[in-house]
């Protein structure tokens, strides 16, 4: 049996990446997924990948019309839901002195907005005993040049954990947050960077991270499932690095 059989879980981002590999693996460990997104072909080619157990739900989760038709979907085929991972996030190369309001108020709508109201409105459907996870960055705890918009938009995400964690305790429900390092993902290639430059900065990375490479979103994957599973059953709060550690030395 495995870890999650039983369970009903719903993932934002599950198109790809980090976000499709943990329903893969959620599916592999026995539960229920459904996955939303922005882009309705990846999420056809993301359903055929998993194989089962597995729905789509189209959607934009700064949208708050998108995330009242993704619960709708989830009241109406399953009535609960026991595993929230709020994975979508995006993040684009801005520097202070030339960064737009287009691209503090996307990368915070998305990033930050979304996650916060992701989660509010789940809250009816989670159950006793339900596990949120919520995907930050390591960028948060980094100075990285021209990301800090993006940085402070996952610092946001450890803060709602902090206070979710008090808030839903009354409830059973627990709250921890994923923070990747370089994983391996279609995300560095969205950007805004030219070919020649996402190779420079996947060498850039790799060559900060004390194992040596990037992560795999499979890595990712795995530490999810924990935070998921019954075996954190009393693991909450927590901010955990799956970076090689990259921000950790």
């Amino acid at each position: 049996m495995g870890k999650l059989a039983g369970k009903v879980a719903v993932i934002t981002g599950g198109n790809s990446g980090i976000g499709l590999a943990t329903a893969r693996r959620f599916v592999e460990e026995g539960a229920q997924v459904v996955i939303t997104g922005r882009r309705e072909k990846e999420l056809a080619e993301a359903a055929t990948l998993i194989g089962r157990n597995v729905t789509t739900v189209p959607g934009d989760i700064s949208r708050m019309g998108d995330l009242d038709r993704l619960y709708d979907v989830v009241k109406t085929k399953y009535g609960h839901i026991d595993v929230l991972f709020a994975n979508a996030g995006w993040g684009e190369v801005a520097p202070v002195e030339t960064a737009t309001e287009a691209h503090f108020d996307a990368t915070f709508d998305l990033n930050a907005k979304g996650t916060f109201f992701t989660v509010q409105k789940a809250l009816p459907l989670v159950r006793k005993g339900g596990s949120i996870i919520l995907n930050a960055s390591v960028a948060h705890l980094r100075g990285d040049a021209a990301f800090s918009a993006y940085a402070a938009s996952k610092a946001a995400v450890r803060a709602f954990a902090r206070g979710w964690t008090t808030d839903l305790a009354p409830r059973g429900i627990r709250v921890n947050v994923i923070s990747p390092g370089p994983i391996e993902t279609p995300a560095l290639e969205k950007v805004g960077l030219s070919p020649e430059q996402v190779a420079q900065a996947a060498a850039h990375f790799a060559a900060q991270v004390p194992m040596g490479r990037r992560g795999r979103p499979e890595e990712v994957a795995a530490a999810v499932v924990f935070f998921a599973s019954d075996e954190s059953s009393f693991v909450t709060g927590v901010d955990l690095a799956v970076d090689g550690g990259m921000a950790q030395v």
